[in-house]
Formats: C-alpha cells, sequence, structure tokens
C-alpha cells in the first residue's frame, strides 16, 4: 500500500507545484502581445518607491530604469531615442521568477508594453537575450536614489 501511496503523493504535490508557475509565453506570443520589442542599453536605474509587503513584511523596492533604444523590432518609439522601464521586487520565496530586472550599462533584447506612459516587461520570459553585462549589478533601495550612467555635462564656453 505504501508503494503505491507515495508515488501518487508526490505526483500531487509536484503537478501542484508546477501549476503555480505560469508557462513562458512563446516568441511569436511575446511579439505580438509587446508594443515594443528592442535591443535597449541601460543607462540608469532609479528607486522609485519602497512597500512593505502585507504577507511577509519585506520592503519591497520599485524601479524606473532609462533606456536608449539601440535597435527596434517593433513599436512606435524611434531608434536612439529612450523609454522609461518599470520594475519591481517580489517577495522572496515566491515560485517562479516573476520579477524582470535591468542594471546600468547592460545591453539586451527585451518585450515590453506600455502601461501609464512607461513600459514593462510584457512577461517573465520577455526579457531576452544579453548582448552585453551590466557595469552595475547592485540596485539602490532608498526611493530617489539612482545608479548608472549620468549624462554627459554641457561644455562650457568661456567668457
Amino acid at each position: 500500500m505504501r508503494r503505491v501511496v507515495l508515488p501518487i503523493l508526490f505526483v500531487c504535490l509536484w503537478s501542484g507545484s508546477a501549476l503555480a508557475l505560469p508557462a513562458p509565453m512563446s516568441k511569436e506570443e511575446l511579439l505580438a502581445k509587446s508594443d515594443l520589442v528592442a535591443l535597449v542599453r541601460i543607462l540608469s536605474v532609479t528607486c522609485t518607491a519602497v512597500t512593505k509587503d502585507e504577507h511577509t513584511g519585506e520592503d519591497l523596492p520599485s524601479y524606473s530604469a532609462e533606456a536608449e533604444l539601440i535597435e527596434v523590432i517593433k513599436g512606435d518609439e524611434p531608434k536612439g531615442g529612450d523609454v522609461t522601464i518599470t520594475f519591481h521586487t517580489i517577495p522572496k520565496g515566491l515560485l517562479g521568477p516573476w520579477s524582470v530586472f535591468y542594471y546600468p550599462g547592460e545591453m539586451v533584447w527585451t518585450h515590453l508594453v506600455k502601461e501609464d506612459g512607461a513600459y514593462t516587461t510584457t512577461w517573465w520570459n520577455g526579457r531576452g537575450t544579453l548582448v552585453d553585462k551590466a557595469v552595475i549589478t547592485e540596485l539602490p533601495t532608498t526611493p530617489g536614489e539612482t545608479v548608472g550612467q549620468m549624462p554627459e555635462p554641457e561644455p562650457q564656453t568661456p567668457l
């Protein structure tokens, strides 16, 4: 009896946790559901807010990344322009890679949807191939703090 119950119990537990993780979107689905598909260079990332998770009590930062469009496959944004990508931290211990992070200096292919004037990643697997690695891998945790490349200063004209 024990030989029969344990495998059935294992299958039930395994399939239950597998159902908790949504399936990745196919390349075709990502393309169809995205407003912007582009190769982006992340210029900077700013911590915009920190909220406390009601279940875990964890502090969860939200971010805004400024990204330069290197190549555009789909969308109305011009190559060479800049867009804002928003993302946030999720509580530790949740199943699945639900949150997609961007880091200053990296160049990455991504699929984005427009929400409230900014973009966010279409789905958890919408961040594609990394072309260049990040120069900064630690994100700020204080609202208003920014990491990344700062704009070049304007040249000063002599008096």
